[in-house]
């Protein structure tokens, strides 16, 4: 009888996920299967949970495989994997960190080395959990990593705890704010201190920046954000207007207005207040409005006779997870990192777990919850 492990099937909105047991995939030549140890609670995972994202209308196969942010070891390697990205040689039982998305290679973007905008590169999503490799996302025992894959070993000093949300939130930024051309001595705004706003400070702070100004409602968040480098921050509940806010931000850029915005909130309504917070010439970096037909108003004079550039951004380039666990490696003891991840739940109480992130993400919390499958 073949060998089985656990997966969490998700069925839909407002829908229990249910644990099942599928058969553990023989990985094909040039893939590899890892054993997944921590998985996180994404923001971005919250949003299909509570249906801001419906799959079904989205045209995904449900019951799916989700989860994105985790990291594991090597269960098993296919034929001709003998060594990660970087060329260290891998084996069974070596932890490691991985791109959790395929860009396909053939496509126009592919083709233009433009892998981070791969329309397909979510293929593992693409395809039902009843569909053999079954392990397509984070939020079950093991993790099909496709031939090609970027894979990289991790070092001692890098915990689970530290490294899971590497796959997602600091990949994101770091890609970000090398797209959007951050320079040294540069003003920064962030819009938004919740997990991605908070790798965005200390970044940018190690980046370079001259002044960071984060933006938040929750004396936590602006708490940590202090702690991972903000040299101010402005609290939406004392100054709960856009004007005075605008204001604020350009009394402390001598008038000019930042160099560079980082919307990392997923509100909507924050877009247009980032525009008129920049100087003329700025750049607006996008990344955390991701709900589909969320809309909002902007005033596109403000980006055009005022010229500034707009960039969006959800992905990454393989290139990017290297540096990112360099990075971390040498801020693990400057920054309050093991405070993004609050509370870990087994497995088989994920709808408990989701349960806990929503009502943290209701109280403010910035804590990832942690899904363990050790």
């Amino acid at each position: 009888m073949a060998e089985t492990a656990k997966l969490a099937v998700f069925h839909g909105t407002g829908k229990p996920f249910e644990i099942r047991e599928y058969p553990v995939p023989e990985p094909e030549p040039g893939a590899m299967l890892v054993k997944i140890a921590l998985a996180n609670v994404c923001g971005s995972d919250m949003h299909y949970w509570r249906g801001e994202q419906d799959y079904a209308k989205m045209g995904r196969p449900l019951p799916l495989n989700t989860g994105h942010e985790h990291v594991g070891t090597v269960a098993k390697l296919g034929a001709g994997v003998t060594a990660d990205s970087t060329g260290q040689p891998l084996s069974v039982g070596d932890r490691v960190l991985y791109r959790y998305f395929f860009p396909c290679g053939r496509c126009k973007a592919c083709l233009r080395r433009q892998f981070k905008s791969c329309p397909v590169r979510q293929a593992n999503w693409l395809v039902s959990c009843e569909v053999w490799p079954h392990f397509q996302g984070g939020f079950g025992q093991y993790f099909y990593l496709r031939p090609n894959h970027a894979v990289f070993k991790l070092s001692p000093e890098i915990t689970d705890e530290m490294a899971a949300g590497i796959n997602c939130a600091y990949t994101q930024v770091y890609a970000g704010l090398d797209i959007a051309q951050l320079r040294a001595g540069q003003t920064v705004v962030v819009q938004g201190a919740g997990g991605l706003g908070l790798y965005c400070v200390a970044v940018a702070r190690d980046m370079g920046a001259g002044k960071i100004i984060a933006i938040d409602g929750v004396p936590e968040r602006l708490e940590l954000a202090r702690a991972f480098g903000a040299d101010e921050t402005i609290d939406i509940r004392q100054i709960s207007d856009q004007a005075s806010r605008v204001r604020t931000v350009r009394e402390a850029t001598s008038g000019h207005g930042a160099d560079l915005c980082i919307e990392v909130a997923g509100v909507p309504g924050v877009v247009q207040e980032g525009l008129e917070m920049l100087r003329t010439g700025g750049r607006y970096l996008w990344m955390g409005n991701i709900v589909p037909g969320a809309e909002t108003r902007i005033i596109p004079h403000d980006a055009t006779r005022q010229p500034k550039m707009i960039l969006g951004v959800l992905a990454y380039d393989r290139w990017v997870i290297p540096r990112a666990l360099d990075w971390l490696v040498r801020a693990q003891h400057r920054y309050p990192l093991d405070r993004l991840v609050s509370e870990i739940f087994p497995l088989e109480q994920i709808n408990e777990a989701f349960g806990q992130a929503e009502w943290n993400a209701g109280k403010g919390q910035v804590g990832r919850i942690g899904i363990s499958l050790t």
